[in-house]
């Protein structure tokens, strides 16, 4: 048989505990802040009620065991956009690099919202529920439940982030500077929309066809890439190997070997110079001279490649 003297854990409405947020469980959590650290990964020394944020105050201001401030915004209600809003705004009039939600019932898309901010920002967020529970007669005890809170992995996440939006905003200033650059030798690439991707892009002349520019850390490399769409996988290796059988001609125009990818197991087929002197990696005041040397590269490929090309057109 079951032990007869094992009670059974019930939940107690928070308001019949704390009947009012600021003035009664604010105050006990100020006075109780180790109850809160069971539930975290951190400790809290010390908690201050009200502390201004601009034309706002805080609940409770705290510090870790490194000094480091921690405002706590507490909801003893189903969150909500305004609270979130709140949460954010304090931590930056405070400076604060933790910030922690206490909710009642902490509806999904704020979860969301939380551990989305913990993977993009530097500020470590976390969302505690909050129950009160007894067993039989006894006082109403608090029940912390961490929800979310920042880990390594949510951290890695947010760095690689950083480092894809870093890479994105430095090739779309990469592509600026040598569009303008190009402008100067060729009209091919003048009016392209300066991308954030690794590559920009202009028509060939022949339907499918495009000479790109592609920009890598350490490296640039100037294409002519053979893609008519879908279901065109026969068509792209006809045009591929029409071009390669002028290979020796076509190469002797450009004054250098190219490298020739039928890419069997691929739809598209390409033509490619790589030169290997510096990317968009490199110092930026040597960005002109190593796009100098790219554009040049386009100019000499264009001008090998056009005589073929206006064969192509003819065939179709």
């Amino acid at each position: 048989m079951p032990p007869s003297n094992v009670g059974r854990l019930q939940r107690v409405a928070l308001r019949e505990v704390w009947k009012h947020e600021a003035q009664d469980f604010t105050q006990w959590l100020q006075n109780n802040i180790d109850v809160l650290n069971e539930s975290l990964d951190f400790n809290l020394v010390g908690a201050d009620r009200e502390r201004s944020a601009g034309d706002f105050s805080v609940d409770l201001v705290a510090e870790d065991e490194d000094g480091g401030t921690v405002i706590i915004e507490n909801q003893l209600e189903k969150s909500n956009h305004d609270h979130l809003g709140k949460l954010i705004t304090y931590l930056t009039a405070i400076g604060a690099k933790t910030a922690i939600w206490i909710v009642s019932d902490p509806r999904p898309e704020h979860v969301a919202a939380i551990g989305w901010l913990n993977s993009s920002s530097s500020a470590e967020f976390y969302m505690v529920k909050v129950e009160a529970v007894r067993i039989a007669d006894s006082a109403a005890a608090p029940l912390f439940t961490l929800i979310v809170g920042p880990s390594v992995g949510t951290k890695e996440v947010g760095e690689a982030k950083k480092e894809i939006a870093e890479r994105y905003f430095i090739r779309k200033r990469w592509w600026k500077m040598l569009i303008e650059r190009s402008a100067a030798v060729s009209k091919t690439h003048a009016h392209i929309t300066p991308s954030e991707h690794g590559w920009i892009s202009a028509s060939a002349g022949v339907r499918g066809l495009s000479f790109n520019y592609v920009v890598m850390q350490d490296e640039c490399r100037v294409e002519l890439y053979i893609d008519r769409g879908k279901d065109s996988d026969e068509e792209n290796k006809r045009i591929f190997d029409e071009l390669y059988a002028n290979c020796q001609g076509i190469e002797q125009a450009f004054g250098g070997t190219l490298i020739w990818e039928r890419l069997d197991a691929r739809r598209a087929s390409r033509i490619q110079y790589t030169r290997q002197e510096g990317g968009y990696r490199s110092p930026e005041e040597q960005w002109p001279e190593i796009q100098d040397k790219t554009i040049r590269d386009m100019d000499r490929f264009e001008k090998a490649l056009q005589p073929y090309l206006k064969q192509l057109r003819t065939i179709g």
